[in-house]
């Protein structure tokens, strides 16, 4: 099917533009012994998932049913996190992992029973991060987010035992390689006597070491020295990381209108289909944003900020108009939601012979099945 044909809005997967991101990983792999899991609370489209498996190990989740998606659609390793799990979901969740991670010595203290025939694992939080947006900084001032004093880990350790791995997540929006490994001095300076007893330890997400201009060699020595330092196996958890670039928002000017601005009104929501846009204040990309034309692009919902951001064209927009939003595979699809009763975008993937499937549409009885 050719794409030009799809009706808008729809997200376009395209393998040609996923591929790099996933043989850099599994170059990481081979290189420094790294194990990558896609973390689907980013991305977790898995009409895809039988290609990204290729190239990575397995799934990590944030929820019962991410664990049990990572366990029925991506081969490999299912890790099962949660900041807090419930009574009624701890054996539903065991019955579909590998490896069971508790935010806390109390949630590992409660389930000790219904999880011990899993390797279990506990999140540590380091007191650091790279975050520069409170919201998401794990480190942030009275944080729930994992663990953070080593004597009652150790303590529990000494108590609880048939614990044989630890995971940091504190990388978020981490494009340095320079700050990673001041990092990861500090977990190993306050955490290295535990970490010493570990099998395993994960990394987290958050770290773009997929980027173009990331000193990719360099990390995996860093990963290849820590590891065997330590004698553990290091995941990394990649979401944005595994699907940077590598997807668009295809959408349609609907309207056009001149208040100070020339301004254009599309068939989306950035509220409803990029929600991530609104939240942290970013503006979207459109390509090649260049030319004499300068256009602010507008989503169609009732909310007055819902903006996409100001770009150039070649000529001026029009009804009609197809525009491609970049860089729309992560926090988008999975925070998709229903505001206004905007219709939500298709999903297409383009296959790597070119060729674009449509995947996923959705109409009103999805509407109106959300609601009660």
């Amino acid at each position: 099917m050719s794409e030009s044909r799809l009706p808008t809005p729809h997200y376009l997967i395209d393998k040609s533009r996923l591929l790099p991101n996933l043989e850099k990983m599994a170059w990481l792999r081979e290189t420094s012994g790294a194990k990558s899991l896609l973390a689907l609370k980013c991305f977790a489209i898995w009409s895809v998932f039988d290609f990204m498996a290729e190239y990575m190990d397995g799934t990590t989740s944030s929820s019962l049913y991410e664990v049990r998606l990572g366990r029925e659609k991506f081969p490999g390793e299912t890790h099962a996190y949660s900041v807090a799990w419930a009574d009624h979901e701890i054996d539903e969740v065991v019955g579909h992992c590998d490896k069971i991670i508790f935010n806390t010595l109390g949630q590992l203290q409660r389930f000790d029973a219904a999880s011990r025939a899993k390797v279990r694992g506990l999140r540590v939080n380091p007191g650091v991060s790279s975050s520069s947006f409170d919201l998401a900084d794990p480190a942030r001032p009275f944080s729930r987010l994992g663990e953070h004093d080593p004597v009652a880990i150790e303590r529990a350790l000494g108590e609880i035992g048939d614990i044989s791995g630890f995971m940091f997540h504190n990388n978020c929006e981490n494009g340095r390689l320079e700050r990673f490994g001041e990092m990861l001095d500090h977990i190993e300076q306050r955490f290295g006597h535990l970490i010493r007893r570990m099998d395993w330890i994960s990394l987290g997400g958050g770290i773009a070491f997929t980027h173009p201009d990331y000193p990719l060699a360099a990390f995996a020595e860093r990963l290849k020295r820590f590891a065997g330092e330590y004698g553990v196996q290091v995941y990394l958890e990649p979401g944005e990381a595994a699907v940077a670039n590598s997807t668009t928002l295809e959408v349609t000017v609907l309207d056009t209108l001149h208040n100070g601005k020339d301004l254009a009104i599309v068939d989306s929501s950035i509220e409803a289909h990029m929600l991530d846009l609104l939240v942290y204040r970013y503006s979207g990309r459109i390509e090649p944003n260049q030319g004499p034309h300068e256009w602010m692009v507008c989503g169609k919902s009732c909310l007055a900020g819902d903006i996409v951001g100001e770009f150039r064209f070649d000529q001026p927009l029009e009804v009609g108009d197809r525009l491609s939003i970049e860089d729309a595979a992560a926090y988008t699809m999975v925070k998709k939601n229903w505001f206004n009763g905007v219709k939500m975008p298709a999903i297409a993937v383009r296959e790597l012979d070119g060729q674009v499937r449509l995947v996923r549409d959705f109409g009103y009885q999805d509407f109106a099945s959300a609601l009660s």
